[in-house]
């Protein structure tokens, strides 16, 4: 199966937003890919919606999901991408949406572990998702499941996720930049990669706060196709079960984990 990563820097504008989706979608239909992955906040970017971002989102949300699965029907592309969805509570989730080469839904995630982190707090406007959600879809005969941004710094949602099936862990981002940030995020993507033996496919948004760097990872965290800080750019990559398998031929970690291990006394 052939997947693209688009990259780009979202605005608080959604249909400006929906513009950039179907441009990205239609290059990687041309490149004969069959899914797509967008960042987190593809919908819109939460900081520069300011205090407008939940009425935004309250309007925003239906309009998005299905013009979303009218560019992937356009094109004859699966589409991964990342927005908010109201909640009752005034605080809406942070979700991804998956659709199908016809605009049919495959599943949702709603982020788990939210970004209350480096003087950022993410739960101060979002409402965190059922942290027992293990949100995996099949699409041609792979399984895929989805993680978003912050999840990646938990290795148990990865592993849950592989023990569900998954072969590829999607992961749309908005990584914000700091000291060191670049290389915790490629180090994380990594280790998930090769800890589970999954494809990565990453898909980070480039802006004056984010640092961009999507990469498709082989389940021996080699990079198979990467962007850097480019505020626009699409990379596409071939993901398949014959590698995947090899790969977990020689490197059963899945099946050698030994679970119930006696703590060491003090």
């Amino acid at each position: 199966m052939k997947i693209s990563v688009g990259q780009f820097s979202p605005t608080a504008d959604v249909f400006e937003n929906l513009e950039t989706l179907d441009k990205l979608a239609r290059q990687a239909a041309s490149e004969k890919a069959d899914m797509i992955v967008f960042p987190e906040e593809s919908m819109l970017s939460l900081v520069q919606a300011g205090d407008d971002f939940a009425d935004l989102v309250e309007k925003g949300w239906e309009r998005f999901a299905r013009q979303v699965g009218l560019i992937a029907a356009s094109h004859g592309i699966a589409v991964v991408v990342g927005g908010y969805e109201p909640n009752e509570n005034g605080k809406p989730y942070n979700t991804l949406l998956a659709v199908d080469a016809h605009g049919a839904e495959l599943e949702t995630y709603r982020k788990i572990h939210l970004y209350d982190a480096f003087t950022f707090k993410e739960s101060n406007r979002i409402s965190a998702g059922d942290p027992s959600q293990v949100a995996t879809f099949k699409y041609g005969n792979l399984t895929f499941g989805m993680m978003t941004c912050y999840d990646v710094r938990f290795p148990e949602l990865a592993r849950n996720l592989a023990l569900a099936g998954a072969d590829v862990l999607l992961v749309p981002a908005a990584w914000y930049k700091g000291e060191n940030k670049i290389d915790h995020w490629q180090t994380l993507l990594k280790a998930r990669a090769v800890e589970n033996t999954v494809w990565v496919v990453a898909a980070g948004t480039a802006s004056n706060q984010t640092i961009g760097y999507s990469v498709i990872l082989d389940p021996l965290a080699q990079p198979v196709a990467y962007l850097e800080d480019e505020p626009y750019g699409l990379v596409t990559g071939k993901v398949g079960r014959k590698k995947l398998k090899n790969v977990r031929e020689y490197l059963p970690v899945l099946e050698n984990r030994r679970l119930g291990v006696d703590a060491p006394k003090a």
